[in-house]
């Protein structure tokens, strides 16, 4: 045993640096990943009841990027406080740091300029371009009709109306009709709202189910989940 010891560490230690060398190295700060991201963003929770703007910036922060919060930011979503820059990470993530390099929130992309993260107590946050959907919503009055939700297999498995009738001060009115799939049963979806391009459907407790255009008669579901799922215009 006292001799072949040595042998297994040396085995053990081989392994972590070949670990370590397969990780993905990130970006400079000044890369061209980094370039692509600056620019105003916006910050929210799932629910989109608290949002707030960030700006990240390409000038240097020591080895990472400067970067501005919304005044109302550390009201909002106190952590930002504490997040004093950023870089892009493995994967082109984007990281937001404290003073020390320690990275507070990692968001990564996962449908075209919208970033998801977790953070514990504040569960998942989305990051996108204040810029991004603005040109691309779509109006209530668009939107308003029969919806099929379609799985898998291109089979309609719900149907739903948008309504264009006020529920509440933000939403809209939405009605389930009979015969879905217990998916969306359980979902239960009772409005719905455009958000900065994106069709988001809320259920009458949880998460809501947020939908990007495929094309004016196609919206799917991001992020995809197990199932994916599409809304297709009837």
């Amino acid at each position: 045993m006292l001799v072949r010891l040595p042998v297994l560490v040396f085995a053990a230690l081989l392994l972590l640096a070949q670990a370590a060398r397969a990780q993905p190295a990130p970006p400079p700060a000044g890369s061209e990943a980094a370039k692509a991201v600056v620019g105003a963003w916006e910050i929210s929770n799932a629910d989109r009841d608290r949002t707030c703007a960030l700006t990240l910036r390409g000038a240097s922060a020591g080895a990472a990027l400067a970067l501005q919060w919304e005044a109302k930011c550390a009201q909002v979503f106190p952590f930002t406080r504490e997040i004093t820059a950023w870089r892009v990470g493995a994967r082109e993530a984007i990281q937001l740091l404290d003073r020390t390099g320690k990275t507070l929130l990692e968001l990564s992309e996962v449908e075209g300029g919208l970033y998801e993260g977790e953070r514990p107590g504040e569960g998942l946050l989305f990051l996108q371009s204040a810029a991004a959907g603005i040109s691309n919503e779509r109006s209530a009055e668009q939107m308003a009709g029969d919806w099929a939700f379609v799985d898998r297999a291109s089979k309609p498995i719900c149907q739903i109306t948008l309504a264009n009738t006020p529920q509440g001060p933000e939403n809209l009115s939405l009605r389930v009709k009979p015969g879905c799939d217990p998916l969306i049963t359980r979902f239960a979806p009772a409005a719905w709202r455009m958000d900065r391009g994106q069709l988001v459907l809320m259920p009458k407790t949880g998460d809501p189910w947020r939908f990007e255009e495929s094309d004016p008669n196609t919206w799917r579901r991001i992020p995809e989940a197990r199932q994916p799922l599409q809304l297709v215009r009837q």
